[in-house]
């Protein structure tokens, strides 16, 4: 098995390759109906939205972090990109900017939407510091504990809000459905967004 000065190396040399990706390469994603162990480990793909639909997502990383845990799916929706499946390398990864950037200017790709452009302005994910730092001090009074306790009963009554007007009977999607949802509502309240421009 390889050593985390091993993998830190492969990716090192495999991130350019993040780097030249572009929109049009976008693929479509399918359910996956073989089972986990039957796929070949350069297919997998574990921002296969589907994985999370079908509850399945947990034996793609269990499988992950058992044989390959500095994993690199090449293709993929949102373009190439490496799975770090073990809490140590996690943090290894997490501390360590400079090598391992979460900057779309230098390769980094955010497993949501579509990629960040030089025109649009990065969401906090895609920034490394001292940019993520900036923007996380200047919304962090809004999300201050005291700031979000005299905000709890407009939560949940957001909340219940959101939940009363959910199909009944039938299955829907969770995220945008709710999470997004119920984020971009007390978003744009905390930021003083109105409802109608969020």
């Amino acid at each position: 098995m390889p050593s985390s000065t091993d993998n830190v190396t492969h990716l090192q040399d495999r991130a350019s390759d993040a780097r030249q990706w572009r929109s049009s390469r976008r693929l479509r994603v399918a359910p996956d109906s073989r089972d986990v162990y039957d796929i070949p480990l350069q297919e997998i793909n574990v921002a296969n939205p589907e994985l999370f639909k079908t509850q399945s997502a947990f034996r793609y990383f269990q499988r992950l972090r058992d044989e390959a845990p500095v994993h690199y799916c090449g293709e993929s929706q949102y373009g190439p990109y490496w799975s770090i499946t073990r809490y140590q390398d996690i943090i290894q990864v997490d501390k360590n900017h400079q090598v391992f950037s979460s900057s779309f200017e230098h390769g980094g790709v955010t497993i949501t939407g579509t990629p960040n452009s030089s025109s649009e302005i990065p969401n906090f994910i895609s920034m490394d510091p001292p940019d993520h730092r900036q923007q996380r001090k200047a919304v962090a009074p809004g999300m201050a504990p005291r700031r979000l306790q005299v905000l709890e009963s407009l939560i949940r009554e957001r909340a219940v809000e959101i939940l009363d007007h959910l199909p009944r009977n039938e299955p829907f999607d969770w995220v945008p459905n709710v999470s997004v949802e119920l984020t971009g509502r007390m978003l744009a309240t905390i930021l003083g967004v109105s409802q109608a421009d969020r």
